[in-house]
């Protein structure tokens, strides 16, 4: 057995046990604390609110256990197993250019992954969503996005491939560099192009009606100095229950976007704390530091992919016999995330440092109070546990566990003296 190989397959084997343990620590945790709301919590959530996420939790884990089952299956099978060099047989019958066999290639093996993932995530959707009273899409809207996710899927990725596996063929040793550029383009791109063209397919999106509330945002805006096309009302409602606000896009093309069950559940001071927090990752330029990082570990991944593709031992212990371009990028991007699962700790660390960043933000352009009081109103109504296992939040969770991040808002509220002064 090819050195690679035993490596692949120990990154495979320590990566599921990792995950089975955590998820086990989890479910141990969060049927522990079952019975009873965290004290910080005990005004504001009851009983029955906080059963209701410990159920969530714990169905969501079962669902998790066995995404992952199957998940490391069809990675066995599409490598070592033989599937991929089975498949790229199969398209070599075929009269077409390389490139056109690559491309093929890739959307099959997309494609038949997608099949084996559907039944799971019907369940999840139609049974797990459904019993905890979240999932309000319909089988036709679930089809339609099926369908139209497939269709964009075509559309965008056909011209991207064709151009990176182009590049592999005709741009000489230094391909890859030329490749990391045209995906870095192709990112800030659809970063650009998204709230615009492609969002508006699967979602209705409302100007936020002149009022109160909207001049209280502007005035929040214009205050942190950020210049935006708009701000608007999703209709997320349409297929969860689930709530959310955010802002997307890029540069000058930049939007403010609450999801109408969010908008209905908060007050005006509460609209303008999360509205505060989300600006608060643009001020402490957060966005700016992911694509940083994006864009270095990026052309990191596109200089090994660069090397690894000339490499014939990196196809066979992979379970490939043949060698060339769309299998060395299709085997690079199966087999990539198995060795960096375990840096996502780092990830998360970061992640929550920003949130707690925007929050401190938050709190000085709208205050803790307002900031405490939405976050609850997310955790009760999006069913979140607030007794996550600590070790599998850190693994997993980009944000702060509920506990920790209500704690670090309400050390911020400053106390009132008897004579009703704040003091220092």
């Amino acid at each position: 057995m090819h050195l690679f190989t035993q490596l692949f397959l120990i990154a495979v084997t320590l990566g599921v046990i990792t995950q089975i343990w955590l998820m086990w620590r989890q479910q141990r945790h969060v049927a522990k604390n079952r019975h009873a709301v965290p004290p910080a919590f005990g005004d504001k959530v009851t009983i029955n609110e906080h059963k209701k996420a410990a159920d969530y939790t714990l169905a969501k884990l079962k669902i998790g256990r066995i995404d992952l089952f199957i998940g490391t299956a069809l990675l066995i099978a599409w490598t070592l197993g033989g599937g991929i060099d089975w498949l790229h047989q199969q398209w070599q019958h075929i009269d077409l250019p390389p490139i056109w066999q690559g491309i093929g290639l890739i959307f099959t093996l997309s494609f038949i992954s997608g099949l084996i993932a559907l039944p799971l995530g019907i369940w999840s959707t139609f049974v797990l969503e459904e019993r905890f009273g979240f999932n309000r899409t319909t089988p036709g809207q679930y089809l339609k996005d099926m369908l139209l996710q497939l269709l964009l899927a075509l559309l965008i990725g056909t011209p991207l491939l064709w151009v990176i596996l182009w590049l592999m063929e005709q741009a000489g040793d230094n391909w890859w560099f030329a490749a990391w550029a045209v995906w870095m383009g192709f990112m800030l791109l659809m970063m650009w192009v998204y709230p615009t063209l492609i969002a508006p397919l699967f979602n209705k999106f409302t100007p936020l009606e002149e009022g109160p509330l909207k001049e209280r945002i502007q005035g929040l805006l214009e205050r942190c100095g950020f210049a935006s096309k708009g701000i608007f009302i999703m209709d997320g409602s349409k297929r969860s229950g689930h709530g959310n606000a955010y802002f997307t896009g890029f540069g000058k093309n930049k939007r403010i976007v609450f999801y109408d069950t969010l908008a209905e559940s908060l007050s005006g001071d509460e609209m303008e704390a999360v509205l505060a927090h989300e600006l608060g990752h643009f001020k402490r330029r957060h966005i700016l530091k992911h694509i940083l990082l994006s864009t270095i570990m990026t052309l990191i991944g596109f200089a090994l992919l660069g090397w690894l593709a000339g490499q014939g031992w990196f196809y066979q212990a992979l379970g490939v016999n043949a060698q060339d371009n769309a299998l060395a990028l299709l085997l690079f991007m199966l087999a990539l995330p198995v060795f960096t699962q375990f840096l996502q700790p780092l990830m998360a660390i970061m992640s929550r440092r920003h949130e707690f960043e925007a929050d401190d933000f938050a709190v000085k352009q709208a205050g803790a109070e307002p900031m405490i009081k939405a976050l609850v109103k997310l955790y009760r109504e999006n069913a979140n546990t607030l007794t996550p296992d600590p070790l599998y939040s850190a693994f997993h969770d980009s944000h702060p566990p509920a506990p920790v991040r209500v704690a670090h808002l309400a050390a911020k509220i400053e106390p009132v003296s008897t004579q009703g002064e704040v003091t220092a």
